[in-house]
């Protein structure tokens, strides 16, 4: 039987991501950090949005394709450094997934829907854009808040949680009070919530 379009998408995207030289444990395993990424943003997104479309699909799990072929290290130190790096990388996930989506025949207006949500254009006003953001604020929240709470500074984690909870939808926000927590991270939510 011959796989899907998106069967076949999820393949090339899984395959690029496996080539990441960055590691992450999952369950005592080390697993290619951005292909571990994907396989969370497709779980969640499942979980979040049942019914979404193919394109939003490839967009969720495409969120970080070959990540590390740009690195922070090449932008300035900084916030517009910062800003800058992220969207260089928004611009080369979007060309990345946008390159896959054709190959495996999708019409110019799923790709270009691909590229939309990974550029992140008209967030809070289409539908799939937010959607695709509050799964990657679900899935940070989920996966990687810990770590992040961990390595920084109580008033730096105060900030990124409002900026995240500022970029996600009421539904978004309703599912992220449904995560489990730890006590201090409950403690820290609440502060940056207040």
């Amino acid at each position: 039987m011959t796989p899907s379009k998106l069967e076949q998408a999820f393949k090339l995207i899984d395959l690029a991501n496996q080539q990441d030289p960055n590691r992450e444990l999952d369950s005592g395993i080390e697993q290619p950090k951005e292909w571990l990424y994907g396989l969370r943003m497709s779980a969640c997104l499942k979980e979040f949005e049942p019914n979404a479309s193919e394109a939003l699909q490839i967009a969720a799990r495409a969120q970080h394709i070959k990540r590390w072929s740009i690195a922070r290290s090449q932008y300035p130190l900084g916030r517009k450094g910062y800003n800058d790096w992220r969207q260089a990388l928004g611009r080369y996930h979007a060309e990345e997934a946008m390159g896959i989506a054709l190959q495996v025949g999708y019409t110019n207006e799923e790709v270009a829907a691909i590229g939309r949500m990974l550029r992140k254009e008209k967030l809070k006003r289409d539908p799939e854009v937010q959607a695709l953001e509050d799964v990657i604020c679900l899935v940070f929240l989920t996966f990687y808040f810990t770590d992040f709470a961990a390595k920084h500074s109580e008033e730096k984690i105060i900030r990124i949680v409002q900026k995240t909870w500022a970029k996600m939808s009421e539904r978004g926000q309703e599912e992220a009070l449904k995560l489990t927590f730890t006590e201090g991270q409950l403690a820290l939510l609440k502060k940056a919530l207040a």
